[in-house]
């Protein structure tokens, strides 16, 4: 009984040939993270992975804010699997957690529903001319970045271990509500015990800090944001988090999520700037990196070409533990132009 308990915590994740669908939102906030993860997957380990400039998003924001039909979405989406079977791939990856629901959503709707997925095969006809066959596996980003977490460590002169004392790197982790709540079959560890970013720090030499609000909500939440005057329930739910995480001193966030990883990485600014505090001790902010962008810094990435000057946190404290050789001066030298400096926060340094 226990071996089959114990296989219900895991994934089949494909070893290459992906058809690879991009996170719009993650293209606003932190585009440098699907940068990496391609990097990482094509340059480094070699991996077939494919892309269409066809494909869109996937509406999900919109779904999720009742903007967007479940019918249309169902459409959205099929037409994305059109373009995947056009190709001639069968493992989806995905950027995006709330995208990464989405499909599993619909995926298992039309599993139970088959006159769904009839009736969303005639849609798409007749929009678009187009057929569909569903996915053989459906893997997020974050899964992809753990199935190749011992072969990263292998290409990576760097590790999450202090470059200085040699002591293990303290951090936390923040896995994405859509990522394994929703269908806790579909994520690596299930929704009780995640797997797929604990180990990741774990197996690249850090110290993964427990911490009573681990699983809480980031704060996004869609509407709790989207809509004005719901945005302090938004913060409130962030700041829960931090004051949760403040007392073990943890040295990074880690992330699987785009909102996730904005909302804890710029709510903290929010927060300074309102209450006049921050949730580390010396002024700084607790850096926050998505998995992709971290994989990014351990096969070598310059930190400004993967974007990180993007954060609201500055990270050269994490780069600088970690023993990452950067120029500080190319902070804001972008291609072959200066960026204009931003403002200085009143609280948090930089």
């Amino acid at each position: 009984m226990a071996q089959l308990n114990w296989k219900s915590y895991q994934k089949e994740i494909p070893d290459d040939h992906f058809f690879y669908v991009r996170s719009c939102i993650r293209q606003t906030f932190f585009p440098g993270a699907e940068t990496a993860l391609l990097y990482v997957l094509r340059e480094v380990l070699k991996k077939d992975v494919f892309e269409d400039k066809r494909h869109t998003t996937c509406t999900g924001i919109g779904f999720h804010s009742d903007v967007i039909p479940l019918e249309t979405i169902m459409t959205v989406v099929a037409r994305q699997l059109a373009l995947m079977t056009e190709a001639g791939y069968k493992n989806l990856l995905v950027s995006c957690v709330t995208s990464f629901g989405i499909y599993l959503e619909i995926l298992e709707m039309w599993k139970h529903f088959p006159e769904k997925l009839a009736q969303t095969r005639e849609a798409l006809w007749k929009a678009t001319r187009r057929e569909f066959e569903v996915p053989a596996l459906l893997t997020h980003s974050s899964d992809a970045i753990f199935h190749f977490k011992e072969q990263i460590l292998n290409k990576s002169q760097i590790s999450l271990v202090n470059a200085e004392s040699g002591q293990a790197l303290k951090g936390v982790e923040h896995v994405g509500c859509h990522y394994a709540k929703i269908f806790p079959q579909d994520g690596i560890g299930g929704a009780e015990f995640p797997r797929v970013l604990s180990g990741l720090i774990e197996g690249w030499g850090g110290e993964l800090i427990d911490y009573p609000e681990r699983r809480h909500c980031c704060g996004f939440g869609f509407r709790h944001y989207l809509v004005r005057a719901n945005r302090s329930y938004s913060i409130s739910n962030s700041k829960i988090k931090f004051e949760s995480m403040a007392p073990f001193e943890p040295e990074f966030i880690l992330t699987n999520c785009p909102g996730c990883n904005m909302f804890l990485d710029r709510w903290q600014y929010t927060l300074s700037e309102m209450e006049g505090k921050t949730y580390d001790s010396r002024g700084l902010g607790i850096p926050v990196l998505s998995s992709e962008e971290m994989a990014g810094l351990m096969v070598g990435m310059d930190p400004w070409k993967l974007g990180l000057q993007m954060h609201q946190i500055a990270v050269e404290p994490l780069l600088d533990k970690m023993g990452v050789n950067y120029a500080p001066k190319a902070k804001y030298h972008l291609a072959s132009s200066a960026v204009p400096l931003p403002q200085k926060p009143s609280v948090l340094l930089v």
